[in-house]
């Protein structure tokens, strides 16, 4: 019998927990062992429970409410246990999703460090460059982030625009880099409650045209420019309400209280159902199913999470023309596409889309989009492809020369 692959996934640095997931499921699919480095935030989660799965819980808690005492013997903990698990694993593979909390040490000495020790190293870089996205990027970012590009075996990213930046900004070779989709959120919990019911949990009548904005609530995302539509389309649209569900960012208190000026001037309070603050799992169904349509209103970002996990509940989406959010919308199908930073255009479509057969026909729309995610961006196959990058890698001649489509 032949042995399986194994690669250790070093996750729960603070990313996407579902991706992580979804992805552990997806190289499970294509016969691979996954070590998965994780915390007590998914040790619950069925796929870690598989046979061809070792958690290994070296983070612990991540309870954000205790000393700074505290936080800090927890990260030194956690440090010595994955440097002590990669000095004695027989794992070859070390697929980084996230960084840890110190960002320059991860980039550059732990890299050496695994280098060290002989490891093959991929990292999916979920943002090639954060710092241009949120408004703080740096010579020596961009210094530290070069280091840790150019000491890769190999990169993995989610769009031909991503892995343009990629080449263009850090000048990495492009057969060393691998475009794979964001995979279908599928991970989340979600029961037999129905939209009507969804919406009666919100307190909101099943007549009422309802729009959700969900995530952390931050300057990139655009939240102004989606009130100001509300402002122009609200009474064209009536009853319209408009969900939001995430925390503020805690760098994003100013801009939350500039969101607030807007409501107020506007007397938007009695359009909006707000759960500002940590959304728990198991009540992200009730906002997705309650809601009509997502919208992503963004001003930067390649691409996004958010809008995998709405089509995993089959909701369709309003999206800027931002990064490559274009390139996961069929128009009509599966939601429309607007112009960035401009709340008159995206008024305009949001009144297109509850003029559409997606609307008025969305239980059956709800059912086709979930079945087309399912297709196009299942992790089966992300699985498959990913196995293909870590194949390449395993045979010496062609790691970093692979060229995998």
């Amino acid at each position: 019998m032949t042995e399986r692959m194994k690669v250790t996934l070093l996750a729960g640095g603070g990313g996407d927990v579902y991706y992580e997931l979804g992805l552990c499921s997806g190289l499970v699919a294509a016969g691979i062992h996954v070590n998965y480095i994780g915390s007590d935030s998914m040790s619950n989660a069925k796929i870690l429970r598989n046979e061809n799965v070792t958690f290994l819980n070296l983070r612990g808690s991540q309870d954000p409410n205790v000393s700074r005492k505290e936080k800090g013997l927890r990260i030194a903990r956690y440090y010595f246990r994955l440097m002590k698990y990669a000095w004695e694993t027989d794992s070859t593979l070390f697929h980084i999703q996230w960084p840890n909390k110190f960002v320059t040490f991860d980039r550059t000495l732990l890299n050496l460090y695994y280098k060290m020790l002989r490891k093959k190293l991929i990292f999916t870089a979920h943002n090639v460059n954060a710092g241009i996205r949120d408004g703080n990027d740096s010579v020596f970012n961009r210094v530290t982030l070069r280091f840790m590009y150019k000491m890769m075996n190999h990169i993995i990213v989610h769009t031909d625009k991503m892995k343009e930046q990629l080449l263009d900004g850090f000048e990495i070779e492009p057969g060393k880099v691998t475009v794979l989709p964001f995979g279908v959120n599928n991970m989340v919990f979600q029961s037999d409650l129905t939209p009507k019911e969804a919406k009666e949990k919100l307190g909101l009548g099943n007549d009422e045209k309802t729009m959700l904005f969900f995530g952390i609530i931050t300057p990139y995302k655009g939240m102004e420019y989606l009130l100001r539509a509300l402002v122009l389309c609200r009474e064209k649209l009536a009853p319209l309400r408009l969900i939001i569900a995430g925390k503020i960012d805690q760098n994003a208190k100013e801009y939350w209280e500039d969101m607030q000026g807007i409501i107020n001037k506007y007397n938007l309070a009695e359009c909006l159902v707000s759960k500002i603050g940590y959304i728990p799992d198991e009540d992200l169904e009730v906002y997705f199913k309650a809601a009509d349509v997502l919208v992503l209103p963004y001003k930067y970002i390649f691409q996004s999470g958010v809008l995998f996990l709405s089509y995993n509940f089959g909701l369709p989406v309003i999206a800027t023309d931002v990064g490559s959010l274009r390139d996961f919308i069929v128009e009509g199908k599966t939601g429309f596409v607007c112009m960035p930073e401009d709340p008159e255009d995206l008024a305009k479509k949001m009144a297109q889309y509850y003029a559409s057969d997606l609307y008025r026909n969305l239980e059956s729309s709800r059912v086709e989009i979930i079945n087309l995610s399912k297709e196009k961006y299942s992790w089966e196959r992300i699985g498959e492809r990913t196995l293909a990058v870590y194949s390449s890698l395993m045979n010496r001649r062609g790691a970093g020369k692979h060229t995998i489509s």
